[in-house]
């Protein structure tokens, strides 16, 4: 007798970023949470917000780093993602950044070649500073704004085109903000990361325009030292950059590739861009949305794009509730149907049930018996069930 082998079991696991996420919500502290569900899962599908943690990272072989903007794309359908051994990853670095501090990357940079092995190019430095300022919105969530983006977009394309990249690591100077309340808050484990919206819009506008993935590390002048620093902040302040997780991580982030070939044109250069993404028709052994089995986010960031598209399939979803956010948007606000637990312990049990194809019903002491179907329903519309 011929047995068929099941399909690999994936999950992906979103940790939105700068929501003031209780877990993720700082220098890769869900790095520990990606490590467990990676045992549990052939595939993890996750984004950089999880796996960066400035100069430390944890080689996952089976985890997919995907961008939070593709990871959209992807959840839509629209993307697909194909793993990759090796990717040549080139380097953008801001004109803003002063001498000193630029050299420090660059250092940074050739340590991962030396020492990792990994494959950059040769780096470029935008014609004019990119200008990044920092924002908070009402609900205490981050974000920001870039001032020069046809700037960053006209490096990376250089990138592309001359020096084939096949992925695009982005260094801007943001701004220091020594004394703000928001820094120190963070800086002791209980506020949002300053940073971390403004850096999805610079790699979110990277990846749109160009379908190649990206990450982006921050420069920043090294803080004095504090010694009631939150082990959760701690990452951050190890040295002078936080470059090096970046460039591991896409070093095998997977290439975008999509059903539909067509060029990219972007106006801010003026020109056909985005050849990476165009060069990518659809393959046997692509990943696609319709692979996904379970998505595990956080209970209160349930309004995301990919949360919404994966809602609408067979996924399964996991709701965390000791993950808390600046957000209070529910899977039961949204009428979505989840399974919510605490912890992400309790989620790993989930994922273990779900993967085993075991109702988490069966689990429980108090099994309740089968029930009419007209009853059920009668329930249901009733709003008792």
């Amino acid at each position: 007798m011929q047995f068929v082998s099941q399909r690999p079991y994936t999950v992906m696991l979103i940790v939105p970023t700068g929501v003031g996420a209780a877990v993720g919500g700082y220098a890769g502290d869900a790095l520990p949470v990606a490590r467990a569900i990676a045992q549990v899962a052939d595939r993890l599908i996750t984004h950089p917000n999880v796996l960066n943690g400035a100069q430390l990272y944890w080689p996952l072989p089976n985890a997919l780093y995907v961008e939070g903007y593709a990871l959209d794309q992807f959840a839509a359908g629209r993307w697909g993602l194909r793993p990759v051994h090796q990717n040549r990853v080139g380097l953008v670095l801001d004109c803003g950044i002063e001498p000193d501090l630029r050299q420090r990357h660059l250092q940074a940079a050739d340590a991962t070649r030396a020492t990792l092995g990994l494959s950059l190019s040769d780096y470029v430095v935008t014609d004019a500073p990119l200008g990044v300022t920092l924002q908070t919105a009402a609900s205490g969530a981050t974000w920001g704004t870039i001032q020069n983006p046809d700037s960053l977009l006209r490096a990376v394309d250089k990138l592309i085109t001359q020096a084939g990249a096949e992925a695009i690591a982005v260094v801007v100077r943001f701004p220091d903000d020594e004394g703000s309340d928001a820094l120190q808050q963070y800086r002791q484990g209980q506020g949002v990361d300053p940073l971390a919206g403004a850096e999805a819009v610079i790699s979110h506008l990277v990846v749109r325009t160009f379908r190649v993935p990206c990450a982006h590390a921050p420069a920043l002048l090294p803080l004095p030292l504090d010694p009631l620093l939150a082990p959760k902040s701690a990452a951050e302040e190890l040295g002078h950059t936080f470059l090096p997780c970046v460039l591991v991580g896409l070093s095998r982030a997977p290439q975008i590739v999509s059903q539909i070939v067509s060029p990219i044109v972007d106006q801010t250069v003026g020109q056909t861009v985005g050849q990476m993404g165009t060069q990518n028709p659809a393959q046997p052994g692509d990943i696609w949305a319709n692979q996904v089995d379970a998505l595990v986010v956080p209970a209160t960031a349930c309004g995301g794009s990919a949360v919404l598209s994966l809602s609408q399939s067979r996924t399964r979803l996991i709701t965390v509730g000791s993950n808390t956010t600046r957000m209070q948007v529910t899977a039961a606000s949204l009428g979505l149907p989840a399974i919510a637990v605490n912890s992400y312990l309790e989620a790993l049990g989930a994922l273990v049930a779900h993967r085993a194809g075991i109702d988490p019903t069966a689990l429980d002491p108090q099994l309740p018996a089968l029930q009419p179907l007209d009853k059920t329903l009668n329930r249901k519309a009733n709003g008792k069930c």
